[in-house]
């Protein structure tokens, strides 16, 4: 297991997690489908996390976390996509969207804390 840092926010460990399964998930896509829909998730994925950890730095980070918030979105609707297309089975659909939705809610929290 990865070492993680013990002032590593929850939400940063949490979107680490999601990419971590989102890099399992399009690599096992078909060819055709892999550098299409595969490269628009993973770099989502990635989009997430590496804007979270901005937020995390910044001073002003409501747009930072707003950013993520929508990429979160975004990331949704892409494995959607895949479920419909029965790139990916109802089970591992279920435990990405847990990811996806325990992210989002975390991202949620932060932002109404930032914009209060």
């Amino acid at each position: 297991m990865g070492a993680t840092i013990q002032t590593e926010l929850p939400v940063i460990t949490k979107a680490y997690s999601l990419l971590r399964e989102m890099t399992r998930r399009t690599s096992k896509l078909p060819r055709d489908l892999k550098f299409v829909l595969g490269d628009r998730m993973l770099n989502t994925s990635y989009e997430i996390l590496e804007t979270l950890i901005a937020a995390r730095y910044a001073n002003d980070k409501r747009e930072l976390i707003f950013r993520a918030n929508l990429s979160i979105e975004r990331l949704r609707f892409q494995v959607r996509i895949c479920f419909d297309e029965k790139l990916i089975s109802e089970k591992q659909y279920e435990y990405i969207c847990g990811l996806i939705l325990e992210t989002g809610r975390m991202v949620g929290g932060w932002l109404k804390s930032v914009t209060k």
